[in-house]
C-alpha cells in the first residue's frame, strides 16, 4: 500500500474529468467554509473543463443543502450538481411504493428532527404511530445536541418487537460541527442492527448514491472520476466499492488519528497505518483541500 502525499489538488487535476467532493470536513465544518477549499474549487472551475459534484450524506434534500451552502458563501456557480443521501432515500422509497402499489402510500414511523420533513414528504409515504407502521425511517436524532445513541435503546426494543425494517437516510456515525462532535443516524442504525433489526442504508459508502452519479454522467468513465473526502469508512470506502480513485483529506474526521500537525504535516508511516487499520487504500492524501 502506497498512499501518495500531495502538495495540492493541482498535481492530479489532469488525471480526472469528474471530481466528486464530500462537503462536511472537506468544504466546510458545518458552520464556516474552508477558504482554501473554496479557492481550490474556483481554480478548478477556471482552469479545467470538468464536472464538479458535491456528494453529501445529509438526510435532507439537496435544495436545502444548496441553500445552506449559499448562506455560507459557497455559490452554485462553482459546482455542477449536489446529491444527498436524503435525495436517494426519497427517490428509492417513492419508486418502490409506485412499483408495489401506486394507490398505497407506505406507512412509516419517523426517528429524527422536524427539519427532515421535506425528505419525508418526498418519500411519498404517510407518517403514523409506531404500532401502525410498516417501516421506520431514521433521519437523525430528535435532539442531536442533547442525546446519545444509547438513549434510543428502549425505543428500538419496541421497534424490534414490531419486526419493522429500518431505512437509514444518513449512514454517518458522527460528524464534527465547528469542533464539536455530533452523533448521526448511522449510530442509531448500527445499534438497531446489533439488537437484531434489519437496516437498509442509503448514502456513502453504499452503491446507490454512486450509481445515481454515474447514471447522470454516462460519458465519463469511472477511471476518470475521483472522490475527495475525509472519512475512510464512507468517502474512501465508497469510492473503492464504486471502482473509482479517491483522495483522502487528512484534516477532517481522522486528524487526531493521524496526529496531523497544525501546519498540515503528515507522517507517511502514520498515514499508511491508519488507512490499513480501516482496510482502505486511497490513491493519495492532502492535509486539507487546497490547490
Amino acid at each position: 500500500m502506497n498512499i501518495k502525499l500531495l502538495k495540492g489538488l493541482s498535481e492530479v487535476v489532469d488525471d480526472y474529468d469528474l471530481f466528486i467532493f464530500d462537503l462536511w470536513g472537506v468544504i466546510h465544518n458545518g458552520i464556516t467554509p474552508y477558504s482554501d477549499a473554496v479557492e481550490c474549487l474556483i481554480l478548478l472551475r477556471a482552469q479545467k473543463s470538468c464536472e464538479i459534484i458535491f456528494l453529501s450524506n445529509a438526510a435532507r434534500l439537496s435544495r436545502s443543502i444548496s441553500a445552506h451552502l449559499t448562506s455560507l458563501g459557497i455559490k452554485e456557480n462553482i459546482y455542477d450538481k449536489l446529491l444527498t443521501s436524503g435525495d436517494v432515500t426519497a427517490n428509492i422509497i417513492s419508486s418502490r411504493a409506485k412499483e408495489e402499489n401506486p394507490l398505497t402510500r407506505p406507512k412509516y414511523f419517523h426517528i429524527g428532527p422536524e427539519r427532515a420533513q421535506p425528505t419525508l414528504d418526498a418519500c411519498g409515504g404517510k407518517e403514523v404511530a409506531l404500532e401502525d407502521a410498516e417501516l421506520v425511517i431514521c433521519t437523525g436524532f430528535f435532539r442531536e445536541e442533547e442525546e446519545k445513541v444509547d438513549d434510543y435503546t428502549e425505543l428500538l426494543k419496541t421497534v424490534l418487537a414490531h419486526k419493522l425494517p429500518m431505512i437509514c437516510a444518513n449512514p454517518d456515525i458522527i460528524i464534527n460541527r465547528g469542533g464539536k462532535t455530533i452523533p448521526c443516524p448511522g449510530g442509531i442504525a448500527a445499534l438497531y442492527e446489533k439488537m437484531g433489526g434489519t437496516v437498509e442504508r442509503f448514502g456513502k459508502p453504499y452503491p446507490a448514491i454512486y450509481d445515481c452519479v454515474f447514471a447522470q454522467h454516462t460519458t465519463i468513465a469511472r477511471s476518470r472520476a475521483v472522490m475527495i473526502g475525509d472519512s475512510l469508512s464512507t468517502d474512501i470506502r465508497g469510492a473503492r466499492q464504486a471502482n473509482i480513485d479517491s483522495i483522502w483529506i487528512g484534516g477532517g474526521i481522522h486528524a487526531k488519528d493521524l496526529n496531523m500537525g497544525q501546519n498540515g504535516q503528515l507522517d507517511p508511516d502514520k498515514v499508511q497505518e491508519v488507512a490499513k487499520q480501516a482496510g482502505e487504500c486511497p490513491k493519495a492524501i492532502l492535509p486539507w483541500l487546497h490547490w
